[in-house]
């Protein structure tokens, strides 16, 4: 009896030990999993699967879409894709009147349609036209940014354009009494002045903002755009946009392109910030919209421990290429701007900043250097003439020349 009880005993103990074993096991191999998915945007890895190669992206205008924009094409050149580039001597795809074809270099509107990998340049958004030089596996995205900020930013770099800016001694001023100076008759040369995003979308900016009208045209925005970003959450956008299209780290990183000096920066008051909401009420609600599904989708792709670690990883990309590429790491405003093929486009008020390279820096990362800080106007002539050499190359005005790369 006494030996049965033992044998038993130890029977019951070696169970015991081996699935104390064996769940330690299991939690080692958990951790070094989670551990690994953590570090693959540190070593630069990326997500599972072939990356996304047709891409519409809806640049919205003052939301830190040029620096989107210079992502993209660094991707297309890098990969000898097609992009959908302005027609002729423009700069844009027709803006601000809807988008058509026509206003698609290498587009015929008497034979079959060519199809592009990439459209990224500014446009009024008009869905049938898209489709028809876009191909039906395409990925849709855009950015937004809050609208009290990117009213500031348009009313200084619109400032000489918009009539409705033209007449306004400030912009507290205009926001105090705006139909005092925005007439909805000149709606396209105000576009920028009143619901900026909302019109990029394709939707009327003076719309009332009427609930059932505002909910319709949300739901058709969400139905077409499945991604949209946030420009006050850069990086964790930049991480959203590498899962979704499965791009490696490098692919991302990137260097703030068309800003602004902080000294062209205006402050709203609390008041005024609260009459741009009031003003631009569509563009609110679709901010607040696109802001909830926004991290509603990094909380479900990632979690927050997951999201740190790889919004660090991009940061510290960051940097490291910065120390390689730049001359000081900040940017420089234009008067310190050596080269001036780098040389940004200046606008209204706006000081844009840009960059100075590091001398001695070998072929190769000369290259990738000066695509990452490449400005938009002449990136786009580099790939205008890379795509369409038979064509005369696009001139840049304010430099005088054609840009070469």
């Amino acid at each position: 009896m006494l030996l049965t009880l033992q044998g038993s005993m130890q029977r019951c103990f070696w169970t015991l030990l081996l699935l104390t074993l064996t769940l330690t096991l299991l939690l080692l191999v958990c951790r070094l999993h989670a551990d690994m998915e953590m570090l693959t945007p540190l070593l630069g890895g990326q997500t599972e699967g072939p990356p996304v190669t047709n891409i519409m992206f809806l640049k919205t205008h003052k939301t830190a879409s040029s620096t989107v924009l210079n992502i993209l094409y660094r991707f297309a050149e890098a990969h000898n894709l097609s992009v959908a580039l302005p027609a002729g001597a423009r700069f844009h795809l027709g803006y601000p009147w809807l988008f058509l074809t026509r206003y698609v270099e290498g587009v015929r509107q008497d034979g079959p349609q060519r199809h592009f990998n990439i459209m990224c340049n500014h446009l009024r958004f008009n869905l049938p036209e898209v489709q028809k030089v876009m191909p039906n596996d395409t990925l849709y995205f855009s950015i937004l940014r809050n609208p009290v900020f990117q009213l500031e930013s348009s009313f200084t770099y619109y400032r000489h354009y918009a009539p409705a800016f033209r007449a306004a001694p400030s912009l507290d001023a205009f926001l105090a009494a705006p139909h005092a100076y925005y007439n909805e008759t000149l709606d396209l040369r105000n576009a920028c002045a009143r619901n900026h995003m909302w019109f990029d979308l394709g939707f009327d900016p003076n719309a009332p903002a009427e609930e059932g009208y505002v909910r319709a045209r949300l739901a058709e925005a969400e139905r077409r755009f499945p991604l949209v970003l946030i420009a006050e959450h850069f990086d964790e956008s930049m991480v959203l946009l590498r899962r979704r299209l499965r791009w490696r780290l490098d692919d991302v990183v990137s260097f703030k392109v068309n800003s602004r000096s902080p000294g062209t920066v205006t402050r709203l008051t609390p008041e005024g910030q609260e009459r741009a909401k009031r003003w631009c009420a569509l563009d609110w609600r679709l901010y607040r919209h696109f802001n909830r599904t926004f991290w509603a989708a990094l909380r479900a792709e990632l979690g927050p421990r997951r999201l740190r670690a790889e919004v660090e990883g991009l940061r510290a990309r960051r940097r490291e290429l910065a120390a390689l590429c730049l001359q000081d790491s900040a940017p420089k405003n234009r008067t310190e701007i050596t080269d001036l093929r780098l040389q940004p486009f200046q606008s209204g008020q706006a000081d844009i900043m840009g960059y100075n390279l590091r001398p001695g820096l070998d072929n190769e990362m000369l290259r990738m250097c000066q695509r990452m800080v490449m400005p938009e106007l002449q990136y786009m002539a580099h790939l205008y003439a890379l795509q369409f050499p038979e064509k005369p190359p696009k001139v840049i005005p304010f430099l005088k020349q054609s840009p070469s790369g």
